[in-house]
């Protein structure tokens, strides 16, 4: 079922119910009456504790709530939604608004304050609870594309068939529950953010915002606008104040990527975020109370940039509570086909094609491959696979040429022993394959020519060394009457 369509039949089969709660009973009278053309299944209580009962027994798409009620009050009912259920949208109205109110409601990820005195607007109103309806189902929408992934792929992107990448899947089953500080470390492209995302989804901020934002790829100045929001006028260009993206993701993560390119400055800023739990926006002079759990990922030594002044020891100390260690690509391969087939077939559907599998030779390519640009490099490739095959299995020839570049060498004649040097007019690549035939053949004697013995020894895939046994033209089988092996003979 395509987006669109999905999004009608959740309109058509789940009408929207709204929970009111108002010690005021002509406003509990007027706010119903005033959802009522809207065709919402309305409920409406006097109290907190009513509100929790009712919270109890029926399942609600949203709430609106009075914040001054005697005895305990609408922030104290959105801090405990929060705790349960952190993508129920709370709407709350007051005829005694103040901004020290409004600042821990924002801080608690409440969607709108709404005044109910003099200038309350029924059609406003109407607008506010529609606009906090929508942000529901499409989050509800979301959760069912995940799940739809997971079903079909694992956790979305995450391919765990390596022992390596097992470990990782059980790092993040640990560390969702917690509030604990994660940062994740990998090379480039090993799939920080796929990570980060997973951490976020299995915990119980699912339901609120993920922010993610690249560290190093602002200036300083910007970086901490985007980071910790501005005031109006706090410097040229600010015609007005804008929420940073601690207070966006509130509730629920932000993702700091690269963040070993952090400038000093702003360094300094996140390190009282982490210990304090406020921010004070650029040009600002007021605390913002914010409830946002941080993941770090960095592709750089930071221990190393602590060390050469680049990085704060302190806010590494604060950030490193968790760390989690992606492995490259080249170690481990076992995922490689897993991986590949995900992506092409993901591809296909975007492109509207048939995917027919790899024909072996590009299978065994990709998994000899180093992958220096790790996950990523291999979507990439797969992209352009997809796009160049016109039907039937992938085949060598589509992948980049630095994949199929083993085929392109020139394969020695006969696998003997190797020169002690390379010799004069002989290129580098020809020596190595002589080198790696010699080593693969006297492997597989070795195995008593059991291929699978022999790539276990050699720590290969059983494909990758039957792809390059073709291209070198090794002995596959024991000798027959005295003939050596590498003698070139084939039966």
């Amino acid at each position: 079922m395509n987006r669109r369509a999905r999004s009608r039949n959740m309109a058509r089969s789940d009408r929207s119910r709204v929970l009111i709660v108002d010690d005021e009973k002509s406003m509990r009278e007027l706010l119903a009456i005033a959802l009522a053309p809207e065709g919402h299944t309305v409920k409406a209580v006097p109290s907190v504790p009513a509100a929790r009962t009712a919270l109890a027994g029926e399942a609600y798409d949203l709430v609106v709530s009075d914040i001054s009620m005697p005895g305990e009050s609408g922030l104290d009912l959105l801090e405990e939604i929060r705790r349960g259920d952190p993508g129920l949208p709370v709407i709350l109205i007051t005829a005694y608004a103040s901004m020290e109110s409004a600042k821990r409601a924002f801080a608690l990820g409440v969607f709108d304050c709404i005044d109910k005195g003099a200038s309350f607007n029924v059609e406003e109103f109407r607008v506010t609870v529609r606009n906090a309806l929508e942000s529901r189902r499409a989050r509800e929408e979301n959760k069912l594309l995940k799940q739809e992934l997971r079903a079909r792929h694992g956790s979305g992107s995450m391919v765990m068939d390596s022992p390596a990448m097992r470990a990782v899947g059980e790092m993040i089953e640990r560390v969702a529950p917690t509030p604990s500080t994660v940062l994740i470390t990998g090379e480039s492209g090993t799939g920080k953010e796929v990570v980060a995302r997973a951490i976020h989804d299995v915990s119980s901020r699912a339901g609120a915002p993920f922010v993610s934002i690249n560290c190093g790829a602002l200036p300083a100045d910007l970086l901490e606008s985007e980071l910790f929001g501005h005031v109006k006028g706090a410097f040229t260009g600010a015609v007005s104040a804008k929420k940073g993206l601690f207070q966006a993701a509130s509730g629920g993560t932000i993702f700091l990527d690269e963040i070993g390119e952090m400038p000093l400055p702003a360094q300094v800023k996140l390190l009282r975020v982490l210990q304090e739990r406020t921010i004070r926006p650029v040009g600002g002079t007021e605390e913002i109370d914010v409830e946002t759990r941080v993941l770090a990922a960095t592709n750089a030594d930071l221990a190393g940039r602590v060390a050469d002044g680049r990085f704060r020891a302190d806010l590494f100390y604060r950030i490193n509570v968790i760390p989690i260690a992606l492995p490259p690509l080249r170690q481990r391969r076992e995922d490689i086909p897993v991986l590949a087939d995900l992506f092409a077939r993901r591809i296909s559907v975007e492109m509207d094609k048939e995917f027919s599998g790899f024909l072996p030779e590009a299978m065994a390519a990709m998994e000899a491959y180093g992958w220096p640009g790790n996950v990523r490099e291999l979507e990439n490739a797969m992209r352009r696979a997809v796009t160049l095959s016109s039907a039937g299995p992938i085949r060598l020839d589509a992948l980049p040429p630095d994949v199929r570049e083993p085929e392109q060498r020139v394969v020695p004649d006969a696998v003997g022993t190797p020169p002690p040097a390379l010799p004069p007019g002989e290129k580098m690549d020809q020596y190595l394959d002589h080198l790696k035939a010699h080593l693969m053949q006297e492997t597989l004697a070795a195995c008593n020519y059991v291929q699978v013995d022999a790539a276990r020894r050699l720590g290969m895939s059983f494909r990758s060394f039957r792809y390059y046994a073709k291209q070198f033209k090794l002995e596959v089988r024991p000798p027959v009457n005295g003939a050596s092996p590498g003698s070139g003979s084939e039966e």
